[in-house]
């Protein structure tokens, strides 16, 4: 049985404000806290302090480390309830299927042997990429930890060959700002999600805020006091400043959470959370204060004794939570009902793990919790009811872990779709040009006019069709994605579609086509998807195309947030300028959207479909229009004869 470790008053306190700020970040995207994310930072100065406070004071008692023992320790704190979430987890994903299960063996691999963060870097991973439901993607910043834990312990003594504490503090500091200018270099040189991504999972450009940490154990050893040992006094110079200073950094921490677009400001933004953190831990450990002791009221400590288990299945929960009630998780949209179903459920879970396991394993240690379970085998029936179910559902989870690794799938469901509609597109560039026409320089298929009745009065036209030989398509994945749909509605399309394309990209794709011959009647593009759009795009495009050929701009469809803007621009256009028109994707695949894939963009068969009608729509409403004008004109042309007509001779 293991003693009960002193306790730093106030950090339990933190822990429950570094946890409330990522639930409320990944559950409730878009609310108050949208830089929530920075609550990883505050557990990583945490426990580069705790960590660093313990190991000195096990030096300073006993004279050396035992590495064995520490180490120990850490296991039975972490691993207990990490093998439960990651096994429990990866067996639900496997009854849900589907895009889950992508990645699995890599994140479970990852869990084990605590490289997660690494494992993800190499995968290309993108922790926020909100479209790709990553089961176990909140492990990155644990593998960070118990990295620096099996580290730590065998780098302290080098450090403590300095004379000094200043001198310890000041090497540590160094190393933060380092790792700082370091992750910022990484970040500035391309700015990019995947280098954005690098920097933010590394352990070497997020190392700051555990360093940090480090440094401030090192600065203020033997002036901390443990919770036990020092009760805070009423009045004086120490609590008031405590007090104050400790407040203003607590309340900065939640304001830098709050901070929109924090994730494009890395590592800034962090740093900040970490430097206030610091500053909260220095006021709440100080001796005398009532500043820590207030941060561990009853609510606030309960939460934060449990925050590791909270912080573990809070993201689970949400992806399996969203994946069965609304068929997909899009974490920038995340329904307020499965936020609020998915927090309810971690606490009871994350409660039920704290006691029933995290605790007892704690208490009594691997060898300890086998003992009593085995007794519990050879007790009363239902102490041994109890214990075989506990061994039976143990069995099957790991059963189902291992199920769903194996039935992981190659690439998403966004991806598969795009593929198939490359190989749609690949095939008919593929099939022999029919005689008459080509690809390049199409036969125009006429116009149907309108045709005399006995009076030699125009008829109405009948309802016109375009052909496909008559339209060019420019599109993104979303249209390539869709290129199987298209060709069969508009056999002879000429589709000009690839992944990552925006508006800037269309006047010299239409230049490129222009110059081939190859630019047709009705030229749709569809380019909306991957950012926002201006109207100097949209005139490029329009002076390219021309005044004898329709533009048709489509609309997009996308969990972003600069959709609505596209849609807003691309329809003000179209009301400002002759010539051109909206297929509007947006409206008609908005009722249908559960045939999109994971990601919520990319149309799989059904979704190509409604695409290619949506298109075709508006390629024969502009045709249909034209001829009802003529059929107009000639239709008062006709009256206008008769009625001047000269009377017939007697």
């Amino acid at each position: 049985m293991t003693s009960p470790s002193p306790r730093f008053a106030g950090l339990d306190g933190l822990r429950a404000l570094a946890v409330l700020l990522v639930v409320v970040y990944h559950l409730f995207p878009g609310w108050l806290l949208q830089s929530g994310f920075v609550g990883v930072d505050v557990f990583f100065v945490i426990s580069g302090f705790l960590i660093t406070s313990l190991l000195l004071r096990e030096h300073d008692r006993t004279g050396r480390i035992a590495l064995g023992a520490f180490w120990a320790r850490r296991a039975r704190r972490l691993l207990p309830a990490l093998a439960v979430v990651v096994t429990v987890s990866a067996s639900v994903a496997w009854l849900i299927g589907g895009d889950v299960l992508l990645g699995l063996g890599r994140q479970v691999l990852g869990a084990i042997t605590f490289s997660s963060n690494w494992a993800s870097i190499s995968a290309g991973a993108s922790y926020f990429a909100g479209t790709q439901p990553e089961l176990l993607r909140n492990l990155w910043s644990l593998a960070v930890e118990e990295q620096f834990y099996v580290l730590w312990p065998l780098l302290l003594p080098v450090f403590l060959l300095l004379p000094r504490r200043g001198m310890r503090a000041a090497v540590a500091m160094v190393l933060a700002a380092a790792s700082l200018a370091w992750a910022a270099q990484l970040v500035g040189i391309g700015a990019a999600s995947v280098d954005l991504t690098r920097a933010y999972y590394g352990t070497d450009t997020h190392a700051f805020g555990l360093l940090l940490g480090v440094a401030l154990a090192f600065a203020l050893a033997g002036r901390t006091a443990w919770s036990a040992s020092a009760r805070p006094s009423i009045g004086g110079v120490v609590p008031a400043w405590t007090a104050v200073i400790g407040t203003a950094s607590v309340i900065g921490i939640i304001i830098v959470g709050a901070l929109p677009g924090g994730a494009e400001r890395y590592p800034l933004v962090p740093a900040i959370a970490s430097a206030l953190t610091a500053v909260a831990i220095a006021a709440a450990t100080h001796a005398g204060s009532w500043f820590g002791h207030a941060l561990d009221v009853a609510p606030l400590r309960w939460i934060g004794e449990r925050s590791y288990g909270i912080y573990l299945w809070h993201w689970p929960i949400v992806v399996l939570l969203a994946l069965a009630t609304t068929g997909g998780f899009l974490e920038e949209s995340v329904p307020v009902s499965v936020g609020l179903g998915a927090a309810a459920l971690t606490l009871g879970v994350s409660a039920a793990s704290y006691r029933l396991l995290e605790q007892p394993v704690r208490r009594l240690g691997f060898r300890g919790a086998g003992r009593a379970l085995w007794a519990r085998l050879h007790s009363t029936p239902s102490r041994r009811f109890g214990a075989i179910a506990t061994v039976g559902v143990g069995a099957l989870v790991l059963g189902g872990t291992t199920a769903a690794v194996a039935a992981a799938p190659p690439v998403s469901s966004s991806q598969a779709v795009v593929e198939a509609g490359q190989r749609a597109l690949d095939a008919a560039s593929a099939a022999p040009t029919p005689s008459g026409g080509s690809a390049a320089s199409p036969t125009a298929t006429p116009i149907a006019t309108a045709t005399q009745g006995p009076d030699g009065e125009p008829l109405p036209p009948a309802p016109v069709t375009v052909s496909g030989d008559r339209v060019t398509a420019v599109g993104d994945s979303v249209m390539l994605a869709s290129a199987g749909g298209l060709l069969d509605e508009l056999p002879g399309v000429q589709i000009d579609a690839e992944v990552s394309r925006s508006m800037w990209a269309g006047s010299k794709i239409i230049d490129r086509l222009s110059d081939q011959g190859a630019l047709r009647d009705y030229v749709v593009v569809g380019l909306g998807t991957n950012g926002p759009v201006d109207s100097d795009a949209l005139q490029g495009i329009y002076d390219r195309v021309g005044r004898d050929r329709t533009l048709v701009l489509v609309t997009a469809f996308a969990p972003r947030d600069w959709i609505p803007g596209v849609n807003a621009e691309l329809t003000a256009f179209a009301a400002s300028h002759p010539g051109v028109v909206i297929a509007d994707w947006s409206g008609a695949i908005a009722p249908h959207a559960d045939v999109l894939a994971g990601d919520g963009i990319h149309p799989g068969e059904t979704g190509g479909r409604i695409y290619a009608d949506t298109v075709t729509h508006a390629v024969d409403a502009v045709a249909n229009q034209r001829a009802q004008t003529r059929y107009q004109v000639q239709l008062i042309r006709w009256a206008t004869s008769r009625t001047f007509a000269p009377a017939p001779s007697s």
